[in-house]
């Protein structure tokens, strides 16, 4: 969050003499209340000051970064999450690097019959196979590339965006699935795909907060 001067000289009065009200903080800059109250009110939605009631004015001791953070932590996955790209567990790496390419993304997530996940390929996978040396990419199986259960990192969608972004960052992952836990046909509990995060997710997140602010 980017503070105007005046903004930065009213936290600095507030943080120094708080609590105090608004005649005092007008009077201490030469200017009229009606002048101040738009930044006194954006400071106090910022969550950088708070209001009492015939009390005034007091710094809440957080500062811009942290009210960021304390946002994402808010934020749930399944808010900002994108549609999954998926491929069967049948398909061969002819038809995921297809799929890649139609769906314009970077990271496929590999289901079962019962939609359930099975694996994950990314573009770097693929690349890896390709300068591997000459492959029949038409018969080769998606299974052969693929990062298999249970080594595959996932979210669900009431996670936090900033428990997520770690993950991202901690296994260096161009994105992970989301999913919700589910029961098998056989009675066992499966992974159903319901989204894709990416940092291409986060990066959005970050420019519509930045433009909120």
């Amino acid at each position: 969050m980017e503070l105007t001067k005046r903004q930065e000289a009213i936290l600095e009065i507030v943080r120094s003499n708080g609590p105090i009200t608004s005649e005092q903080i007008a009077d201490r800059l030469s200017l009229t209340r009606a002048t101040l109250r738009p930044d006194l009110a954006i400071l106090t939605m910022a969550g950088l000051l708070e209001a009492r009631p015939r009390v005034g004015y007091f710094f809440s001791g957080k500062s811009p970064n942290r009210i960021v953070a304390q946002k994402l932590r808010r934020i749930e996955v399944g808010t900002v999450m994108s549609r999954p790209v998926v491929v069967q567990d049948d398909s061969s790496t002819h038809d995921a690097i297809v799929a890649m390419f139609l769906e314009d993304c970077g990271t496929l997530f590999v289901v079962d019959e019962q939609g359930l996940l099975q694996g994950v390929v990314s573009r770097k996978d693929l690349l890896k196979l390709n300068m591997g040396g000459p492959q029949d990419l038409q018969k080769l199986p998606v299974g052969i590339v693929m990062t298999r259960m249970p080594n595959i990192v996932t979210v669900e969608a009431g996670d936090s965006v900033w428990t997520a972004a770690k993950k991202l960052v901690v296994h260096e992952v161009d994105a992970v699935p989301v999913t919700r836990r589910v029961a098998r046909s056989d009675g066992k509990d499966g992974l159903e795909v319901v989204g894709r995060l990416s940092k291409t997710n986060i990066t959005r997140l970050f420019v519509e907060l930045g433009e909120s602010t």
